[in-house]
């Protein structure tokens, strides 16, 4: 249909958006906003009353609980491992509104997590200005099975995720390369507020503002001295969140005489991890996780192919816009310090600690398909298809499961499981291990309304099965389940077996069938599920009627 020349002009603002102070376009961020978030409900709404698993279960909804009962920022019934408290006082905040249930905190990290995909799109309209790249880069992100999975449970990263985002839409710079506007850094300061917000979910966040001060001081450095002053302003604006950090950590150690929590906690997420073959190892597996994970090859291929494409050029001789040097000068260093930093930090290799980095790498995915290839879209279509069946479909390697859907298939299964504890062993002491140690024994978490006594151990392998044997008369029930989602056969580990087993914890969990015998027990229920599995063993031992007596 022809156009009139004031149609022309009332719409080419909105497709070009010449104007990066223009962040709202093509619609306003509220009207946006309740799309995404229907968009997440609906795709997550069966999983909105699933009870709490492994480290929503060992420290997050503990830690919040105690905070909801008693008012204390210091958690009471789990040790306090110094994580700062703005997640705990939002759920708490929800818990008092709307009634301490696992839906409402499901919906409660939704919000979290819409926020942070609204950031998103605004990051993306604000770098490279077109309203298809942020729909696709939003999209993409929203489909990724990393972020996916973590958009409804309650750990710390999906809330830091957020507000570094909305941190980055005011810090990274735009075509015009400044930081938000032509004015210079008069607008820095909602992203030291938002840096500020990240630190105080997670500690961790406060890699990416001090290695945003950090690149800034090292472009000071080849500026004539008479510019630098707007770096250096800049640099200072980014570490102001230290002064937040550093208050929680003052309190910290005030209440509880420990600076970073406790020390078991402070020895396994970072000074057991100094060793250099650990590092390597590590920094090994977090660039597998950032640019090959779930499928995110997928994307991460087709844009280097799409790299060795001549721009297209439209019939004014324009060419897309792509996401400004500066910008991705930033989002590269930003890549590297976090695989660097988390190749140290973290005991255990989790992709949600990544989380802030997959949406900058979506997007300048999506700019480069959207500058060099006529048919982008379905380049970004295929992309999504990748990251939908890898929400569904495992990888064929060891994977965490709250990598994607399985985290849902396990807590179905340890559903099951303790179901049949509760129907027919009730009253039972149960061999079993973490985290199903705390679903039997914190009615809190959604598993039993009745706690029951547990016998514990470390996982289920040979070792801990033998050691459990020699003290048969402490159990009468056992709780055996899968505690690594490693396929039977899988060649695709870049590091040794003694490697992976010293510093990652990779150790084989001996099946019911292996178990049973040793034990001396049956097997009076058990079901597999993809790559997890539980089953329930019954054994005939006396420590049950001797509780009877003793009452």
């Amino acid at each position: 249909m022809p156009t009139t020349p004031r149609l022309r002009r009332l719409f080419k603002p909105r497709l070009a958006l010449p104007d990066v102070t223009e962040v709202n376009a093509p619609l306003p961020l509220w009207m946006i906003f309740p799309v995404i978030f229907a968009a997440l409900y609906l795709t997550h709404i069966s999983l909105l009353r699933l009870p709490y698993y492994w480290d929503e279960a060992g420290y997050y909804i503990p830690a919040a609980w105690d905070l909801f009962r008693t008012g204390s920022l210091i958690p009471i019934t789990t040790i306090s491992n110094a994580h700062p408290p703005l997640p705990s006082i939002y759920l708490a905040l929800w818990w008092k509104v709307s009634g301490f249930h696992p839906a409402v905190t499901r919906e409660a990290v939704l919000i979290v997590a819409s926020l942070g995909l609204l950031a998103v799109w605004r990051l993306a309209i604000r770098l490279n200005g077109s309203p298809l790249v942020a729909f696709w880069t939003v999209l993409l992100t929203g489909l990724y099975p990393i972020w996916f999975a973590q958009s409804t449970l309650a750990h710390a990263d999906i809330f830091a995720a957020a507000a570094t985002l909305w941190a980055l839409v005011y810090a990274l710079p735009d075509q015009s390369r400044q930081p938000r506007n032509a004015s210079g850094t008069a607008r820095i300061w909602p992203a030291a507020i938002w840096f500020s917000l990240a630190v105080l979910c997670k500690e961790t966040a406060i890699i990416i503002p001090l290695s945003l001060a950090a690149f800034e001081l090292g472009v000071a450095l080849r500026k004539p001295r008479a510019i630098r002053r707007r770096s250096y302003v800049l640099a200072a604006c980014y570490s102001v969140c230290v002064l937040p950090l550093a208050a929680w950590y003052g309190y910290h150690y005030a209440r509880t005489g420990f600076l970073f929590g406790n020390p078991e906690f402070l020895r396994y997420n970072a000074t057991s991890t100094l060793e250099p073959l650990r590092i390597l190892a590590a920094f090994g597996h977090r660039l597998l996780h950032l640019f090959a994970h779930m499928n995110m090859f997928v994307p991460v291929l087709c844009t280097l192919a799409a790299m060795m494409l001549t721009p297209i050029v439209d019939e004014q001789g324009q060419t897309p816009n792509r996401v400004s040097f500066p910008a991705q000068a930033r989002i590269y260093f930003l890549q590297l310090i976090n695989a660097l930093a988390f190749s140290v930090l973290g005991g255990a290799l989790l992709t949600r600690y990544l989380l802030p980095m997959y949406p900058l790498i979506l997007l300048v995915a999506v700019s480069t398909f959207h500058r060099r290839t006529r048919y982008w879209s379905l380049l970004s279509a295929f992309s999504a298809a990748a990251f939908l069946a890898a929400i569904f479909i495992n990888p064929p390697y060891g994977f965490a499961p709250e990598d994607n859907l399985t985290y849902a298939h396990t807590i179905r299964l340890h559903q099951q499981a303790i179901g049949q504890l509760t129907s027919h062993y009730q009253g039972s002491i149960v061999l079993t291990a973490w985290p199903a140690t705390d679903e039997l024994t914190r009615p809190e978490l959604g598993y039993v309304k009745t706690p029951f006594n547990v016998a514990r151990l470390e996982d289920f392998t040979a070792p801990q099965i033998a050691r459990a044997a020699q003290d048969s008369g402490s159990y009468s029930t056992a709780f055996v389940f899968s505690t690594k989602e490693e396929p039977a056969s899988s060649p695709f580990h870049i590091n040794s077996a003694a490697v992976e087993a010293e510093y990652f914890g990779l150790h084989h969990d001996l099946s019911p069938a292996e178990i049973a015998p040793i034990l001396h027990g049956e097997i009076v229920w058990q079901r597999i599920d993809g790559l997890a599995w539980a089953a329930i063993l019954r054994f005939n031992n006396p420590v049950e009627a001797r509780l009877q007596t003793a009452r």
